[in-house]
């Protein structure tokens, strides 16, 4: 089999809704396998002004508004007339990226008609109770994601050290690395503007410690918080750069009242934020990779994270950056201090990040998923009536 006979149903919660890394990583995907001559088929919630266009033929998903979330819609049961388009569409292999109800059924569906199933993995759900005051149900969500991964014939994820929490958890025996990319033309060292890092109001000569991602609490805006009030406590001169929007931007702005907030960056405008800052800062533990790491990398910033999956499998600590114990508050400021107060050790270090993000094509990392899909087609004959 060759690629141009591929045919994959893919299923998504949020295709192009909002835009965050994963959903990127699935248009980007799409993008390269029907650029080789695969059929591509979307299923996601749609809504009536998304974020971006998609990329490919979009099948709407029945769907509700997640409450206290409605920028995000959570994805139904497949109806009769979803079912009559996956009829239609005939593929030979299905793709699930959600652990959600539609998801589950497509699982169903394939399974009954012998097709392959294939999980991308690309956020850690079972740590986002303890960010809402529900950590007691961190083992039921786990039991319950590994019922659906055990449905699947393989499992993707973004990095190793996300795999091996997969296997760890025995979420499934077949599992692989789907990585990400980084598109240097938009983010690179050239793309630093200290024009516009002074229409903000931060000053040549100030040290920006910046958060980029999306402004909700599992992305650790709490632990960031709280860093920087220990950096001023201990009086070590820096300003806070966050670029991003969300639901949690209120709670963020009055944590952090002298933080300069950027908002929503798209393309070359987000590349040149990144480039402007001095440090990226990514203290969450939900990624399964971390984009916005291997981005800050790549316009030569120093990046302090957690020391959880997907930043592990990126920084190279106390080269690139420094991985720092999860929540360890103390240890987050010290690391920072060191970037704020050596600008010959911010330099060394954003220039190995920049070294090491160079290893990172989109082309050679999606094609792993299309080996993938042909791998489990060879593997699973379909079932014939």
């Amino acid at each position: 089999m060759q690629m141009s006979d591929l045919r994959i149903a893919l299923f998504s919660g949020n295709y192009n809704m909002t835009t965050d890394g994963a959903n990127r990583a699935l248009n980007r995907l799409v993008e390269y396998l029907l650029r080789q001559g695969a059929k591509v088929r979307v299923y996601s919630p749609t809504i009536a002004e998304p974020a971006f266009a998609p990329t490919g033929d979009l099948v709407s998903l029945p769907s509700i508004a997640i409450p206290g979330r409605s920028e995000y819609r959570f994805p139904m049961a497949l109806n009769r007339r979803v079912r009559r388009d996956l009829a239609a569409f005939d593929p030979n292999v299905v793709h699930v990226s959600s652990p959600d109800i539609s998801a589950h059924r497509a699982v169903t569906w394939a399974r009954h008609r012998g097709l392959p199933v294939l999980s991308s993995v690309h956020t850690r759900f079972d740590t986002y109770p303890r960010y809402y005051n529900m950590a007691w149900a961190e083992p039921l969500v786990t039991a319950g994601l590994r019922r659906f991964y055990r449905r699947c014939d393989a499992l993707v994820t973004p990095s190793e050290s996300m795999a091996q929490v997969l296997r760890d958890q025995r979420m499934n025996y077949d599992i692989g690395i789907w990585s990400r990319g980084v598109d240097r033309t938009v983010f690179n060292p050239q793309r630093r503007d200290m024009a516009w890092r002074q229409s903000l109001g931060i000053a040549d000569q100030e040290v920006a410690v910046g958060f980029l991602g999306r402004l909700v609490m599992e992305k650790g805006l709490d632990v960031f918080s709280d860093t920087i009030d220990e950096l001023n406590a201990r009086g070590i001169a820096h300003r806070v750069l966050v670029v991003g929007e969300g639901p949690a931007r209120d709670w963020f702005e009055a944590r952090l009242p002298d933080a300069v907030f950027a908002g929503f960056q798209g393309g070359s405008d987000l590349g040149r934020a990144v480039a402007s800052m001095d440090v990226l800062f990514n203290p969450s533990i939900t990624e399964t990779f971390g984009n916005v790491t291997l981005e800050a990398m790549a316009c030569g910033l120093p990046v302090v994270a957690a020391a959880a999956t997907g930043s592990e499998s990126l920084v190279d600590d106390g080269v690139s950056g420094r991985l720092v114990r999860p929540g360890a508050i103390h240890q987050f400021a010290e690391a920072l201090r060191g970037y704020v107060e050596q600008p010959d050790l911010r330099a060394r270090h954003g220039a190995a990040g920049e070294e090491r993000s160079k290893a990172f094509s989109w082309d050679r990392i999606n094609q792993a998923v299309a080996d993938t899909y042909l791998r489990l087609i060879r593997h699973k004959p379909r079932a014939r009536a």
